[in-house]
Parts: structure tokens; C-alpha cells; sequence
């Protein structure tokens, strides 16, 4: 059975993963290629992306931050994998280190940073109804782009 898209946003997703699915020749074995996407703060890989929910890898350069943003349409999870991150949520600060994780709620202001000398990695599971980069409303950004 074919997707249908009740909506612009279910169009854009569909479009997404059509052009991110491929299909090997003569297997019928279905891959993905892995989205990757390099920022003037590092960069991160989509490990996965489906209707209900995107997981990225993202690696943030030491002395860098991403922006200070909010979402509507989605909630994310982020876990620490390697280093040390600098979170703001909702002007709040909080330290975590490997290991640990901390919740970002839909419309929450939040950014993280690395504070430290290496690479800080990070898994980020967003859940929602809508993964776009035009979800995201920059509150602040180092790099010109709020």
C-alpha cells in the first residue's frame, strides 16, 4: 500500500525518505543511505528517520555551541556518549557527562555547548509529528543565522 500525505509536512517527510531510501540492484534488499551534514559547529548523521521518530549522531567541535532554539513539533532526548556538554534548557544550565541524558520537552528553549578540549558526541532521539529543519525558531546563534 502506497504512503498518503494528509498534509504539506507528511509531503515533505515522504519526499525526504524517498530521496534518502534505495533499493540495491538484483538483491531487493532495502538500505539507507546515511544523511550527513556538516555545520560551522561540527557535524552530525542520521541514523535513522521514520514517521514517528529521527535519531542523529552529532558531534560538537570543542569551543562550539549550537544555537539557542525551540521546536514545536517535536520533544528530543539527548544522550552523552563522549565528553562533556554544556545544556540550556529553558535558562536553566546543567553539566552532563558521558553516560547521562537530559529531556528536552516541545517548545523548550535549549542549546547545547563543549566546553572541552575534544569532541563532544551526542545522541539526540527526536520524537514528534514533524522532523524538518524548519521547525526550529533560533532564539540566538553564533553564526548569524537567528
Amino acid at each position: 500500500m502506497g504512503f498518503t500525505a494528509p498534509d504539506p509536512y507528511a509531503t515533505n517527510l515522504r519526499e525526504c525518505l524517498q530521496s534518502t531510501r534505495r533499493t540495491r540492484e538484483g538483491t531487493g534488499v532495502n538500505t539507507t543511505e546515511r544523511e550527513r551534514d556538516v555545520r560551522p559547529w561540527g557535524e552530525y548523521v542520521v541514523l535513522e528517520d521514520e514517521a514517528d521518530a529521527k535519531v542523529k549522531r552529532i558531534t560538537v567541535r570543542p569551543g562550539k555551541r549550537l544555537s539557542y532554539q525551540r521546536h514545536q513539533r517535536r520533544a528530543e532526548h539527548w544522550f552523552v556518549v563522549t565528553g562533556t556538554a554544556h545544556v540550556t534548557l529553558d535558562g536553566v544550565e546543567h553539566q552532563l557527562h558521558a553516560g547521562q541524558a537530559i529531556d528536552i520537552p516541545r517548545g523548550g528553549a535549549h542549546r547545547i555547548a563543549n566546553p572541552g578540549s575534544d569532541d563532544l558526541v551526542f545522541i539526540e532521539v527526536q520524537v514528534g509529528d514533524y522532523f524538518g529543519e524548519d521547525d526550529i525558531e533560533r532564539l540566538e546563534d553564533d553564526y548569524g543565522r537567528a
